[in-house]
């Protein structure tokens, strides 16, 4: 009989044998990618609990499909739904053009308060990658996901909203650096440190649990002070306050580094030898982009704003193969709301084709699994992904990149998964 998962009173989930869990099929080659991919969920979680657990899928409306049978984008239903059953999984979705919802997904993350966007990049052998090295490449980004640009406070040049703000900064505020206000579109930046400690707090929880060397706070404060240059204060503070006895920041580091007397290439491999902290670091935007080309093995927890994590998640896939490997998670660790998705987009030109690549959204449904401490069917998927690429049975986007390799359907990816569970 199915259930629902439920957050308990310790703050962690309770996860029964057969939950409900939502799922969005998703726009363009959403209903390929979905159906290769609950097909690998199902099989690997029959293998990993000889049928004594098991997933009730239940579908709900979202995007085109949603607005061809409802007129509306976003159902009611479907959010009723979201909170009700607390993790969900979904493929892409159209952003709907013109007026109106500017985008389903920052609907759903606002909606929920889902302020981390969680994408973990890892290199699976096989795959064909720009980078020398990029089994080197193992970070998971914490973005910041309610806040920033991407909170939607903008108005437009000629707008009343526009010339009133527009007003009140050059006659209230004193605000002399407004190049062409005739013409000027405003945005606004709100950073909270409410949002960034929550933030920052759940990556470095994350970093003490699995036991990785460093959360890294990337932002741009050197140029926007009190916005970024105060995540990354406020990082630093939670960080002392709330996890002293679990990190070093930098300048403890860089201390006891030196009173060790050890002579440390790679500070981040060497971090069991001085006390098996985490350590707590930062990194300007820009420079982190660069290093993270340079020296990505450096680098393994990263905190940061809405903005550099769109620029950051993307750049990082690139580097192991693109965003159609990438999974993505939006989660509220407070509520125990998630929501798992591809992070690609609809690719709305080869919708029906059965030939896109489905491992962004079963890596999500990997995360998930995770998530609900069905970690046996996920390290099954996980294990049999990388098999199967080993193997060079893959879809287009790789097959075009690979010497001697198998072209397979989406849906034979899927078998193959199957198969090598």
């Amino acid at each position: 009989m199915a259930q629902k998962i439920t957050m308990g009173a310790d703050g962690k989930l309770e996860v029964p044998n057969n939950p409900t869990i939502p799922f969005i099929i998703g726009d363009g080659i959403g209903p390929d990618i979905w159906a290769a991919a609950v097909r690998v969920f199902d099989a690997a979680i029959a293998k990993a609990y000889k049928g004594e657990k098991k997933i009730e899928w239940l579908e709900v409306l979202a995007g085109e499909k949603a607005f061809n049978e409802t007129r509306s984008w976003m159902p009611e239903a479907t959010m009723d739904a979201f909170k009700e059953y607390l993790l969900s999984i979904k493929g892409p979705l159209t952003t709907p053009v013109g007026g109106g919802m500017r985008s389903l997904n920052v609907a759903l993350r606002q909606e929920l308060d889902l302020f981390v966007c969680l994408r973990p990049v890892k290199y699976f052998e096989g795959v064909p990658s720009p980078m020398w090295q990029p089994e080197k490449v193992s970070m998971t980004i914490f973005r910041e996901n309610t806040e920033d640009i991407y909170a939607g406070i903008e108005y437009m040049t000629g707008t009343p909203e526009a010339k009133k703000l527009l007003d009140f900064l050059i006659n209230e505020m004193g605000v002399k650096n407004i190049r062409f206000p005739d013409t000027t579109s405003l945005g606004i930046k709100p950073v909270s440190k409410e949002g960034s400690e929550r933030l920052i707090r759940s990556a470095i929880l994350h970093a003490i649990e699995h036991k990785l060397p460093s959360v890294t706070i990337v932002h741009k404060g050197n140029i926007m002070k009190y916005t970024e240059g105060a995540f990354k204060n406020w990082g630093y503070e939670l960080a002392e306050r709330e996890f002293g006895g679990n990190v070093y920041t930098w300048n403890q580091w860089e201390c006891t580094k030196k009173e060790s007397g050890e002579a440390v290439a790679n500070e981040e491999m060497k971090i069991s030898a001085i006390g098996g902290k985490v350590i707590i670091k930062d990194a300007i935007a820009d420079n982190f982009l660069q290093q993270a080309l340079l020296a990505p093995q450096d680098y393994s927890v990263i905190a940061t704003l809405n903005l550099n994590g769109d620029y950051i998640s993307d750049a990082l896939a690139a580097q192991v193969g693109g965003i159609g490997i990438a999974p993505g998670a939006n989660i509220n660790y407070l509520t125990g709301h998630a929501v798992f998705e591809a992070t690609h987009g609809t690719a709305p030109r080869f919708a029906n084709t059965n030939t896109m690549n489905p491992s962004s959204v079963i890596l999500s449904g990997v995360m998930m699994l995770e998530y609900m401490g069905w970690r046996d069917a996920a390290e099954l998927i996980t294990n049999s992904v990388g098999k199967t690429i080993r193997n060079k049975t893959v879809t287009i986007d790789f097959y075009n990149l690979m010497k001697e390799g198998t072209l397979l359907k989406t849906s034979e990816f899927g078998d193959a998964i199957i198969k090598n569970l």
